[in-house]
């Protein structure tokens, strides 16, 4: 282009007040942003950009707050969304107990198109709270199901297949791991992390104490072979630690480090019971943190009273937040966040608004080496753009647009989403899915699944 040329677009979003999440943390009043293709082509004052750019189609946004898409940096996609109400564990059981005897049965007993279906449901709710992309936690059974159900719905995601390489009889160990192996390295060939593509398969592990050493580090090894993360779950309760010292003689991430399974590509989520010297191993290793509040605090993980996320977020480890699958709407993870720590450490200044977020946003880009392509709204990033309706009762005058984004704006104010400078939701409805086909399908798929785990149904009042 040349010097006075315009700036060619396929669309200008027109007047929106824009959050931007850049690096000057800008907020500009009476804004737009021009999308060309897949990404952002120009950004600033409204009046500018109507003398610079030339568009194919102006979208008027006077009414709207504009942030980039959230990152929702540990959801599990499949099982959950089909099962969510039905209530899992009787009175007494413990946690392991609840797992074993609920969840997993319930889980490995989806069929492809039950975890096709799920993975559109869950797309669908992430995207109508402003969720752009996602990473999956690690409990899709049929990951090819999966991955096209989910290129229908126009979210950006990495998925990996359930891997589990522990054995318990001594004589199959090495043919678990061998397999657990072999499935990371052919999900990462399938379904490969391209520039263009808004979806790829990452090693993604259970976690906890399922995975034997060499799976770990044939998990580490792909992601930095191939620039991309693994990611796990550990020490949500001290079963995890209990469990690798009755094994290894050390804790957890003692472990994890000495076999040099840490680094800058690993992410854990939960961590709920680590000690400090497994802080110190975090900080110093690079490695990233996951926090899902709504599990933890719903699941009295303990971390109101013993949590460590306030410490690490001082000691510079990346954390990053996750909805787990209880729920689809990561601003109001970061808002229970705050408040919860907040209280515990009776100090109201503690995670501010802006903190909260860059929680949602930039930290979960940058935590997962993506902060070059999404999380903020800048010249040459992805078009991954929320526009939350202000004309709500919730908002009320626009005094500051990022504190009331942050604290009160409703969760469920999202009106318009962009994914690759291409509208997925429009008015709060999908442009690419039968919504009300979709509901039906879930409501008949989920009713089978259970029927099929022959698990009783215990309602908490009697159902007349």
């Amino acid at each position: 282009m040349g010097e006075g040329e315009p700036i060619e677009a396929d669309l200008l979003i027109a007047g929106a007040t824009l959050v931007t999440m850049d690096a000057k943390r800008r907020v500009i009043a009476d804004g737009a942003i021009a999308i060309r293709g897949d990404r952002i082509a120009a950004i600033g004052k409204r009046a500018d950009l109507e003398r610079e750019v030339r568009a194919r189609e102006r979208l008027d946004a006077r009414r709207f707050v504009a942030s980039p898409g959230f990152v929702d940096a540990h959801i599990h996609i499949t099982g959950d969304p089909l099962t969510r109400g039905f209530p899992r564990g009787a009175e007494g059981e413990s946690w392991g107990e609840r797992l074993a005897r609920w969840v997993i049965p319930l889980f490995r007993s989806q069929t492809p198109d039950d975890e096709a279906i799920a993975a559109q449901c869950a797309a669908l709710a992430m995207i109508r709270y402003g969720t752009t992309f996602f990473l999956e936690a690690g409990t899709v059974t049929h990951l090819d199901a999966v991955m096209a159900a989910l290129e229908t719905t126009g979210i950006r995601g990495r998925v990996g297949e359930w891997v589990e390489g522990r054995a318990r009889d001594p004589a199959e160990r090495a043919g678990a791991s061998a397999k657990a192996i072999a499935v990371l390295e052919s999900e990462v060939e399938r379904y490969p992390e391209r520039a263009g593509d808004r979806l790829a398969a990452w090693p993604v592990l259970v976690g906890h104490s399922t995975n034997p050493d060499d799976v770990w580090l044939a998990a580490k090894a792909l992601a930095d072979q191939h620039g991309i993360c693994v990611s796990a779950h550990m020490s949500p309760r001290a079963s995890d630690p209990e469990w690798f010292l009755a094994t290894y003689g050390r804790r957890p991430l003692e472990h994890l480090a000495d076999i040099g399974a840490l680094g800058e590509r690993v992410a854990l989520t939960h961590l709920a019971e680590i000690d400090e010297s497994e802080l110190s191993l975090l900080a110093g290793s690079g490695a990233k943190a996951i926090h899902c509040p709504h599990a933890a605090f719903q699941g009295g993980f303990g971390l109101s009273q013993g949590g460590r996320f306030p410490e690490m977020l001082d000691r510079g480890v990346e954390v990053m937040l996750g909805t787990d699958g209880v729920a689809a709407d990561i601003l109001s993870s970061s808002r229970l966040m705050a408040s919860v720590f907040r209280d515990a450490r009776r100090d109201q200044d503690l995670f501010p608004p802006a903190t909260i977020l860059e929680l949602a946003t930039i930290a979960g880009a940058r935590g997962l080496g993506l902060e070059r392509q999404i999380g903020s709204l800048e010249v040459g990033k992805k078009a991954d753009i929320v526009l939350h309706d202000t004309e709500l009762p919730e908002w009320g005058p626009v005094f500051d647009p990022a504190l009331q984004l942050a604290i009160s704006a409703p969760p469920g104010g999202v009106d318009t989403v962009f994914i690759d400078g291409v509208k997925v939701l429009d008015g709060g409805r999908s442009t690419r899915l039968d919504e009300a086909k979709l509901i039906a399908d879930a409501r008949q798929a989920g009713a089978a699944l259970v029927a099929r785990t022959g698990l009783p149904l215990r309602t908490t009042w009697p159902v007349q």
